[in-house]
């Protein structure tokens, strides 16, 4: 499994198009692709222009399959002026568990 944490910064003038294009992406990518296994994506309570993503693909092939999937490529062509600095954490999964995710 390959969890990885996105550290994003996003222009503050254009979080709600950004979080509606962050949300379509991560509906379709959980639906559609057989190796994305959780895509969980919140913003930091004190600062909503920080979001973080975190990610978990079944092996690096479904990263990379995601990579080049028709919704991601249009979330990363049409948020890519709304982003101001992205930062990806590799890390080692320790525990993961969840139960059914709450709906917002």
């Amino acid at each position: 499994m390959i969890v990885r944490i996105a550290e994003l910064e996003i222009d503050p003038d254009r979080i709600d198009a950004y979080t509606a294009l962050l949300a379509e992406e991560i509906e379709a990518s959980v639906r559609l692709e057989p190796g994305v296994l959780f895509l969980f994506a919140v913003s930091v309570k004190e600062n909503r222009n920080a979001v973080r993503v975190i990610e978990g693909y079944a092996d690096q092939a479904a990263y990379e399959a995601h990579l080049a999937t028709a919704h991601f490529l249009k979330y990363k062509t049409q948020t890519a002026d709304m982003v101001t600095s992205l930062r990806l954490i590799e890390t080692d999964p320790i525990a993961i568990e969840a139960k059914n995710p709450i709906s917002s």
